[in-house]
């Protein structure tokens, strides 16, 4: 069915692919970008739905590399559908889905499941991630090839680590080949044993076994040797530590195929939130010793290791955003902290959280954007070069958001099934106020001015 047009007014439009970002309209129809630019009420067309832009950033929806959407097998967690919504409402309009699923994604019959699933139920755009291993078990490789060609953008055992130094190499000769990356969860177990968060003062005030930095500094070091000895594409997943940054910056200053991520969490809390007082001193003795819900892996980490990680994002060596959206159920989380499941659920306080670095000085908004959408597509691959384009031609994918919006988080009105945050009743700034995915109006905020139309007769 065509969408009806859609014609945007006076906004901010940021478009990375092109290095572009001034004030202007934006006409939508037939599913694509038809026109960008200082356009005029003489090209609205009739019929038109007419939005006021004015005080509102229009950029290409976003992209999440890095997605649990749980279907199949844990749908009493998360759906397809809930999580399309979600990422909607966040502006999203492409979710990677991580294969930790059951059954995993590890043959082609589960990869034509979720993409039976999504044209059914999602929103918005959902690509699969492959394992890397059968079963995610870590033992033999996952049939690759079979997975590539069944349409996977990437291969990652994530939530658990390609453990095995030579089963790793076989993985990014056969990246090489296959032009897709490997997502390694970096973790060496033997460091991280049975560590609940990050090693420091906070994990010995509580105690509580601490994961130290070189869990994860080793394991990136392992894979960057090995990508460098076969050619692979390695895309490192959620960096966390200041040490990993400077890993990745001499691996990329040698030219290797190496590509990292970082997650909103690790960018805008510490470990300090743990206590339970999202950053600040408890209010009193009687509060509870620890807040389950920042509990996440990689985990939070001290302030300098945001810093380096936020300079790191500025600076290019961190290539984009992901969100490690993570959704749980309430059993899982209201449990000591030792039992309570890893995860954070990211996906409807993004943008919040990032805009905070804006709103800081510490990234530029342009280069926010572009971190959200142009980053993660050059990690997908050329095909995908137009996701983060609005080029005229290309799918409307496209994400309003208000900048300046203050609100408050609040769980029970999240579209995620997972509830599980340690946001909730923070006040953030700026907010996304419509999603379109091909045209269509997929998520429409209360911030939203339509305005009538003054098309041609």
């Amino acid at each position: 069915m065509e969408t009806q047009s859609i014609f945007i007014r006076h906004a901010r439009i940021i478009d990375p692919s092109r290095q572009l970002d001034r004030v202007g309209d934006l006409l939508l129809g037939g599913g694509e970008i038809l026109a960008a630019g200082r356009l005029g009420v003489d090209r609205i067309p009739d019929g038109a739905i007419v939005i006021n832009g004015l005080g509102l950033v229009a950029s290409p929806g976003f992209i999440d590399l890095h997605c649990h959407l749980r279907e199949p097998g844990f749908e009493y967690k998360e759906t397809i559908a809930a999580g399309s919504r979600a990422g909607a409402k966040g502006g999203f309009t492409t979710l990677c889905c991580m294969p930790n699923t059951d059954p995993p994604i590890d043959n082609a019959a589960v990869v034509d499941y979720i993409r039976q699933r999504a044209r059914q139920d999602s929103l918005i755009r959902i690509l699969s991630i492959g394992c890397v291993t059968k079963g995610r078990k870590g033992l033999e490789l996952a049939e690759m090839e079979e997975l590539a060609n069944a349409g996977v953008v990437a291969f990652s055992d994530d939530g658990d680590p390609v453990y095995d130094a030579n089963l790793m190499r076989l993985a990014l000769t056969y990246s090489s080949d296959l032009g897709l990356p490997i997502s390694n969860h970096c973790q060496d177990r033997s460091l991280s044993c049975n560590g609940v968060m990050a090693e420091g003062s906070v994990a010995t005030h509580l105690g509580l076994d601490g994961i130290p930095a070189a869990a994860e500094e080793a394991m990136i070091a392992r894979d960057i040797a090995l990508a460098e000895s076969t050619g692979g594409r390695l895309h490192v997943a959620h960096l966390s530590t200041a040490g990993s940054v400077p890993l990745v910056r001499e691996a990329k200053e040698r030219g290797l195929p190496v590509t990292a991520e970082v997650c909103p969490h690790h960018l805008t809390i510490t470990d300090q939130w743990v206590l339970g007082g999202k950053g600040e001193p408890r209010a009193s003795a009687g509060s509870l010793a620890y807040d389950t819900a920042t509990k996440v892996y990689p985990p939070l980490r001290a302030q300098r290791d945001v810093d380096a990680l936020i300079q790191g994002l500025a600076d290019g060596v961190i290539d984009c955003i992901a969100t490690d959206h993570a959704p749980h159920d309430i059993t899982s989380k209201q449990v000591t902290y030792q039992d309570a499941a890893f995860g954070i659920s990211v996906l409807e306080t993004a943008l919040g959280s990032l805009l905070q670095l804006v709103h800081g000085k510490k990234l530029s908004m342009g280069a926010l954007v572009d971190r959200l959408t142009n980053g993660p597509a050059k990690v997908l691959g050329e095909s995908y070069a137009d996701l983060a384009s609005m080029q005229p031609g290309t799918a409307a994918d496209v994400v309003l958001f208000d900048p300046e919006e203050d609100w408050t988080v609040d769980t029970s009105e999240f579209e995620s099934k997972g509830r599980n945050t340690p946001l909730e009743g923070t006040k953030l700034k700026g907010r996304v106020v419509a999603t379109f995915s091909g045209g269509n109006m997929v998520y429409q905020g209360p911030g939203l001015r339509f305005e009538e139309s003054r098309a041609r007769v």
